[in-house]
């Protein structure tokens, strides 16, 4: 089965088997090697408990098309990101479904570099040539299995000073995914940091919570764990553990913005001078950060793809996501978890304060929405309605979505990728200010 919706602009996703199933897959992996001619690729597979077989097809698709295949195992996304990078493979494969419920699996597709194929980079191509239907097997590649671990174990840690890390206390939340994998082999070489685990046995039916931290309900738990053991700060992961989320150590969720502000301040220490990418969505507090610390801020639409192919362009050394997607440079410009979770660790051992304490002046100065989301019937025509009520209060921008940016408040909104949704993420500089922009602006879309 292979329904053609499960192509979306960024991966593949769908509900298995219903949508996508072992045939759909072996079609991926060979109209893939097919489209693009890879040699040589990685495959690699999530907790979800259809991955091993969905991934054994998409395996012997690639060995049809005649592609060696480095089958790297049970490894989250950003592991199959550095396979590729790090072996100098032609591509990859990594079949997961990241944070969406455990019916669903999916694939996300690179290219050389970790570069991502999505919608407008070769992904319909892919779905184009997997509909029509193969003849004969066009090669016999082979299919080597592959040890990753220890060279992504030394990359990641590569981004902090190991002696630098205090004695914290942490509590990490992987959701029955990915994390629980990948980060206990990174926490031997850190023993001055006392983690309180939970739901590290992987689980593809995730019995506990949703894998998806930027859920409310899934954060519940991480958020009332973090508190009663009065630590330092907590970490949930999603299901594929390219994304974490941060709560603080008075129990409040830290926004994708702050925690963007705060790792571009510690790259920054490093790297003076550096440009930095952030999202369209994002808080005041993103820019003013980068530019205090010495660097350069660089605006750019909502997407992984787009965010990728503009560090490489711009040579930036980090960008981040209000969504928990942070890039990382000299990580071959991918998205991780892991990494993020290391730097606040070193970030907080280096302040000598709380984490509360350290986002403080973001809190007491930057006035967010978060993302609010409002179906509609016309997404253009409610895109115009907004310009015209309020453009004349600010500067337009059409970069994605629309934006507007007025002295003392800004907001971005912009269309769902798959849905008829618009979402809004609004600012001000005091909080009666950012209710009194929101509620307008609601009224505006919800009219």
């Amino acid at each position: 089965m292979l329904d053609p919706k499960v192509f979306k602009a960024y991966d593949v996703r769908g509900i298995y088997p219903a949508e996508l199933d072992e045939e759909g897959a072996y079609a991926i992996g060979r109209a893939y090697v097919e489209q693009f001619g890879q040699k040589r690729i990685a495959v690699g597979r999530d907790t979800r408990l259809s991955s091993p077989a969905m991934a054994a097809a998409t395996i012997r698709g690639a060995v049809d098309a005649g592609a060696d295949v480095y089958d790297v195992g049970l490894v989250g996304t950003e592991m199959l990101y550095f396979a590729v990078g790090d072996l100098h493979l032609d591509g990859g494969i990594a079949v997961t479904a990241s944070h969406n419920p455990k019916e669903y699996t999916g694939m996300k597709i690179v290219r050389r570099g970790a570069l991502p194929v999505g919608g407008e980079s070769g992904l319909l191509d892919i779905r184009d040539r997997a509909l029509r239907g193969f003849g004969e097997p066009s090669g016999a590649g082979q299919v080597e299995e592959a040890d990753i671990w220890p060279g992504y174990v030394d990359r990641v840690l590569s981004f902090i000073d190991v002696e630098a890390i205090a004695r914290l206390k942490v509590v990490i939340d992987a959701a029955n995914g990915m994390a629980g994998v990948m980060l206990p082999p990174v926490l031997e070489r850190l023993p001055q940091v006392e983690t309180v685990r939970y739901y590290f046995e992987p689980d593809g039916t995730f019995p506990n919570h949703e894998p998806n931290p930027l859920l409310p309900e899934n954060r519940e738990f991480v958020i009332e764990r973090t508190t009663a053991e009065a630590a330092d700060f907590g970490v949930a992961f999603d299901g594929d553990a390219d994304r974490c989320f941060f709560v603080d150590d008075s129990g409040q969720f830290v926004p994708g913005d702050f925690v963007t502000a705060l790792l571009a301040e510690s790259i920054l220490a490093k790297e003076p001078g550096g440009k930095i990418i952030y999202d369209v969505r994002a808080s005041w507090s993103v820019p003013d950060t980068i530019e205090r610390a010495g660097g350069v801020p660089l605006i750019n639409r909502v997407g992984h793809a787009y965010i990728k192919h503009r560090m490489r362009e711009d040579g930036a050394v980090f960008g981040g996501e209000v969504s928990g997607h942070y890039y990382f440079r000299d990580f071959y410009q991918a998205d991780s978890g892991v990494i993020p979770f290391l730097l606040l660790l070193e970030l907080v051992s280096r302040k000598g304060q709380k984490l509360s304490e350290i986002l403080r002046p973001f809190t007491e100065r930057y006035f967010i929405t978060g993302e609010l989301n409002t179906p509609v019937p016309d997404v253009d025509l409610k895109l115009q309605e907004l310009k015209e009520r309020f453009a004349s209060e600010g500067e337009v921008s059409h970069l994605d979505g629309i934006s507007i940016e007025a002295e003392d408040w800004h907001f971005n909104v912009r269309p769902s990728n798959t849905e008829p949704l618009l979402r809004l993420n609004l600012e001000a500089r005091s909080k009666e200010r950012m209710e009194e922009k929101r509620d307008e602006v609601l009224e505006v879309i919800r009219a």
